[in-house]
């Protein structure tokens, strides 16, 4: 028995598996343990096999520590359940996963990752055979199975099959990017790969089109530089600083998290995007060279800019709760043909119906090259026409007095907030207001202890001050964004 598994086995015995907004996370030897993974990987099995006569199952990992020994655990239990499991070569992005999962005829997908999470922290991510993310009656389904699961170990390590996902995705995604586009002017960029898996495969990718590429933290560090792998602007301070001290230096910043899936995007003046701003100016950019038709969906805390966006280009806009597993279902019935989240995650149906950071940084270094003015020029044009959205989020510890608060706050919203007359309340995901000009969001965290916050306003000034007062209604020591 690992180290890992002895120090959390007992203390998380009788503790159910619990999944959250994307996939089931916890501490590494506490919440995440090897007996809980062969515990959830039967679970897994009896749920499939119930689904259909599908018994094939592939399975990635990232570049956490114990990765690829939980990959390996996974996959004996699968195969000692009458599945075949086939697992990644290599560490590798979430997004190379669920594009292999989709264009292969499997029960699924299982990825080990804890995503954007601390170090310590690790997790699995479950797709189903359309490499999305499972919708929430399917996951209350097998977290119910896992409750009659026990976590007995393999009698015998399984006869794996391993295989390249990598090259697969790189050459799926080629001929989606307009490579006239690529050579209509040099494109520079500097990528952070917050030392995840997406080091593997970005520079590949953009190396083919001709694209100029710096990298920063590129090594595979299980420890990711002693921070969470999360592209938030205090994570990327030296990214920005060094696209602002390269002034035309570079054309782009990009960054993703651990595993991937999510973007953040640097401009040239060293302005960060928000992810309503990248999920905006993508959306434009797909509709004008005419690669979207059809629906956009988002969801509920994203801004106002995506809406007016896919109005102005005649698309219909469909709003969900958090999180890509209400997303991807409208994806996968062709209601909608991109998708956007408030954290950065992107989808665009051509590729896959999950979300992808390096699809997103891709098609970024495409607009840069046939944007001689850069990227700024046309969100500039975007704010013109439809006016500014800034966006913006911040966290709240979930302690009992910030619960008790939200609890109260939930019960009974205001009707002015930021001196602003509240026009609408929606309490389904935990609770949003729309004001006259944006809105504000409380939510707990479907990953991490806290509650999330999020606010839309018309200036940075107004966001700034929005956030303060509805973290303030929550608790004393909040982070801004």
């Amino acid at each position: 028995m690992s180290r890992v598994e002895d120090q959390g086995r007992s203390a998380t015995a009788g503790r159910e598996i619990r999944f959250g907004t994307s996939g089931w996370r916890g501490r590494l030897g506490d919440e995440v343990t090897f007996a809980r993974a062969r515990r959830l990987a039967r679970g897994l099995g009896i749920h499939w096999r119930g689904r259909g006569e599908l018994r094939r199952v592939l399975i990635g990992f990232d570049t956490r520590l114990a990765s690829e020994a939980l990959a390996c655990c996974v996959s004996d239990v699968l195969s000692e359940s009458g599945f075949e499991p086939i697992l990644s070569r290599e560490a590798l992005p979430t997004p190379a996963l669920t594009h292999a999962v989709r264009r292969r005829r499997v029960a699924g997908g299982v990825m080990l990752t804890a995503s954007h999470n601390p170090p310590l922290d690790h997790g699995v991510k479950v797709f189903g055979p359309s490499g999305g993310a499972l919708a929430e009656e399917e996951v209350r389904q097998i977290e119910a199975t896992l409750k009659r699961c026990d976590d007995r170990e393999s009698p015998k390590a399984a006869r794996v099959r391993r295989i390249d996902l990598i090259e697969p995705y790189v050459r799926q995604m080629r001929p989606l990017l307009e490579k006239q586009g690529f050579e209509t002017g040099h494109v520079r960029v500097i990528y952070d790969a917050m030392h995840g898996a997406g080091a593997n495969l970005l520079p590949r990718l953009l190396d083919s089109f001709g694209v100029e590429v710096d990298l920063l933290n590129a090594d595979l560090d299980p420890g990711f530089g002693g921070r969470a792998p999360d592209p938030v602007p205090a994570h990327l301070s030296d990214l920005i600083g060094r696209v602002e001290k390269g002034k035309t230096a570079y054309d782009l910043g990009l960054a993703t998290d651990g595993d991937s899936d999510r973007l953040t995007v640097v401009l040239r003046s060293g302005r960060v995007l928000s992810e309503t701003e990248m999920a905006a100016l993508l959306v434009d950019y797909l509709a004008e060279t005419g690669r979207l038709r059809g629906g956009i969906a988002v969801t509920q805390a994203t801004g106002c800019l995506i809406g007016h966006v896919a109005r102005g280009r005649g698309l219909e806009l469909i709003q969900t709760p958090i999180g890509f597993k209400f997303l991807a279902p409208l994806m996968d019935s062709k209601r909608a043909a991109a998708a956007a989240d408030e954290s950065g995650g992107f989808a665009w149906s051509r590729m896959g119906i999950d979300k992808d950071g390096l699809l997103a940084a891709a098609l970024f270094c495409e607009i840069a090259s046939v944007t001689p003015q850069g990227v700024e020029h046309r969100l500039q044009a975007l704010e013109a026409a439809y006016g500014p959205s800034h966006c913006g989020r911040g966290s709240v510890p979930q302690t009992g007095a910030a619960e008790s608060a939200f609890r109260r706050l939930h019960s009974a919203p205001p009707d002015r907030f930021d001196g602003l007359k509240v026009v609408e309340v929606d309490g389904q995901d935990g609770l949003r207001l729309t004001l006259e000009d944006g809105f504000v969001m409380w939510r707990g965290s479907g990953t991490e202890p806290v509650f999330r916050v999020y606010a839309e306003a018309t200036t940075k000034q107004r966001l700034g001050r929005r956030l303060r007062l509805a973290e303030r209604l929550l608790g004393d020591h909040p982070t801004s964004r």
